[in-house]
């Protein structure tokens, strides 16, 4: 028994066995590279050298979109060279408001693509300073805090313009509307739908224009009645990176044979288009 204790003490002192430790730190950055975002997280995590392979900025560099530096310099106002590539992942990826805080773009923490989100305020929306027609009303429902409120006009018509540098791909541009006027009564939601009328007599127009040429046309009639909609007004294309696009959009009922009220102005969404089925996580 003795001796094979001995032996098994022997075994012990031999070399020790190779482990995630020893794998240099350049070599596990490149397998890095090949991860998303979250999974570099957690696996920065296991040790010294997974944590250390997970700082290198050729690995968040491979994450960024191809615009961060003009959005370090437009949302965060820094100079990207001062800044760890990392750093500007995590950042980005909190929304940052601009333009006097009507708008907020941010990273999606997965994809790095970019997403924005344009205030009610940002829109030159008609008769908005007579309170007759149009109010702004606080409310935890929107990331801006406020919302434009229609009681009742005959003419409505909601217009908008963003000049942004976009990475290349595939946008889609949305209304976020909602009928009728939300509220707490008791701790609970409810939806007052008084005001509501004039929505199912005529659709509503939407329509955008991009700098480059390209034009979109939709008409739907809004619905669902209590509930925040995006209404997609329609897709473009960014080909170039690194340049400015232009974008103007606009939504219009102008049928003047009878009135529209009770209707909630949120915002104006762009997102990536393959992103759509997540509006309403925003």
């Amino acid at each position: 028994m003795g001796a094979g204790f001995s032996g098994f003490a022997v075994e012990n002192n031999g070399p020790s066995k190779p482990s995630l430790g020893d794998v240099p730190e350049n070599c596990i950055s490149t397998i890095l590279t090949y991860l998303d975002p979250p999974e570099i997280c957690k696996l920065a995590r296991l040790n010294r050298a997974f944590r250390g392979a997970s700082e290198a900025n050729f690995v968040w560099a491979s994450k960024l979109p191809s615009n961060y530096k003009f959005l370090v310099h437009k949302v965060l106002h820094e100079d990207p060279e001062n800044l760890a590539k990392k750093d500007i992942y995590a950042r980005l990826c909190r929304p940052s408001r601009f333009d006097d805080g009507t708008k907020e773009v941010w990273l999606d923490k997965r994809s790095g693509k970019v997403f924005m989100s344009i205030s009610s305020k940002a829109l030159r929306i008609t008769r908005i300073d007579d309170r007759r027609y149009w109010t702004h009303i606080p409310t935890e429902e929107s990331r801006f805090q406020t919302i434009a409120y229609l009681r009742q006009i005959w003419w409505v018509e909601v217009v908008g313009e963003v000049e942004f540098e976009f990475p290349p791909g595939t946008y889609g541009l949305f209304f976020r509307l909602q009928l009728g006027k939300a509220s707490k009564r008791f701790g609970r939601r409810v939806c007052s739908l008084d005001q509501v009328h004039g929505w199912d007599i005529k659709p509503v127009r939407f329509q955008l224009s991009v700098s480059n040429g390209q034009q979109a046309l939709s008409e739907c009639y809004l619905q669902e009645p209590g509930y925040w909609v995006h209404y997609h007004v329609g897709d473009f294309v960014v080909e170039s990176p690194n340049k400015l696009t232009k974008i103007k959009f606009s939504m219009v009922q102008i049928d003047c044979t009878h009135t529209k009220g009770g209707l909630c102005v949120d915002s104006v969404v762009i997102c990536p288009s393959e992103f759509r089925e997540r509006l309403k996580q925003l």
